[in-house]
């Protein structure tokens, strides 16, 4: 089965006599599905990508293809209909204020044609789906910020679409907000096949809901992968920066000096994930090798599932003891030194 989206070797160039790529040669592959995410920092071209993909902006130059129609030949006239099947939620939520929640679920439909009787079911549908039905003739400033994206992810689904398009959707929520809203992307998926891209500059929401991830820097993909692949064993500097901002795979350099004033046995860094055994080894670390050990900085999170994080060990014991525990460890994953 070919992917619901397909880039090939897209360029969208701006300006006439100083010329910038603000999407410079990207090339991906969406598959039916799936939750693939587009991360990175203001300015790297995240924003044009989707106007690429829903039609809004024209290709320079490649391809863009949305469930089989090449988007990027197709007259504005042609690509309208198509818009039908791509639903789209917004940073500000981009409801209308005069109208309730259900007119403003309704409003897609109303546009699409569809019947009044038949507005009406499928408003009650999503708004019982996203839990919002008794809120139906309220108006969007007696919500709070994630109720109104709520709404906003039941107007996005109004039309039945295969694919969502989440702009940046969680930028304006709290921490605990955004968590909700992403439960409720992720019951999209699962529960009505939707495939959903998730453009955004936060690791965290990678993290918690994407299947794969595209990691856009000036314009072009650096990196892309499966999220924990990349998560442990990013490849540039720019993947490292993201994942730094929610695995703090090393101490700062402050902490460092603590531990070094602190602790007089040897330091090390260890990379933690459920394939590296690493629990095994450090749970016989006395008996084995007359070592022990005790954890002064790092944690354990979960990535899809699957264990994954750093653990800064002080292991005390003879020197020859020690880098025998050492070697052992590096066999099975990432070591590196802190402190000696």
């Amino acid at each position: 089965m070919p992917p619901l989206v397909e880039l090939e070797n897209v360029v969208k160039t701006y300006g006439q006599k100083e010329k910038t790529n603000a999407v410079d040669g990207v090339s991906l592959a969406v598959e039916a599905g799936e939750i693939y995410g587009i991360i990175g920092h203001s300015g790297a071209g995240k924003s044009t990508l989707v106007r690429l993909i829903n039609g809004l902006e024209r290709v320079t130059s490649g391809r863009v293809v949305v469930d089989g129609h090449e988007i990027s030949s197709l007259k504005e006239r042609e690509i309208r209909p198509l818009r039908l099947g791509i639903g789209m939620i917004f940073q500000q939520f981009n409801l209308f204020r005069s109208r309730t929640i259900a007119g403003n679920v309704a409003y897609p439909l109303r546009v699409a044609g569809w019947s009044k009787a038949d507005r009406d079911k499928r408003v009650a549908e999503l708004l019982d789906f996203v839990g919002l039905l008794h809120r139906a003739y309220d108006y969007p400033e007696q919500l709070s910020g994630g109720q109104k994206q709520r709404v906003g992810i039941a107007r996005a689904l109004a039309t039945s679409p295969k694919l969502l398009l989440a702009d940046e959707s969680t930028s304006a929520l709290d921490p605990e907000t955004t968590q909700e809203v992403l439960r409720l992307l992720k019951k999209v998926n699962a529960e009505l096949g939707v495939t959903i891209i998730v453009i955004t500059h936060e690791m965290d929401v990678v993290r918690s809901i994407a299947d794969r991830v595209a990691v856009l820097a000036d314009g072009k993909i650096v990196e892309e992968g499966k999220v924990f692949d990349i998560f442990s064993d990013p490849q540039t500097d720019t993947a490292k920066k993201f994942i730094s901002t929610v695995i703090r795979n090393q101490p700062a350099t402050d902490d460092i000096q603590r531990l070094r004033s602190s602790h007089t046995g040897r330091i090390i860094n260890v990379e933690v994930h459920e394939s590296a055994r690493v629990g095994e080894v450090l749970s016989h670390a006395h008996e084995r090798y007359g070592v022990r050990f005790e954890i002064v900085y790092g944690g354990i999170s979960a990535i899809q599932s699957k264990s994954f994080g750093s653990l800064t060990l002080e292991l005390s014991g003879s020197d020859a003891d020690v880098e025998r525990l050492v070697t052992d460890l590096r066999a099975l994953t990432t070591v590196e030194e802190v402190a000696a």
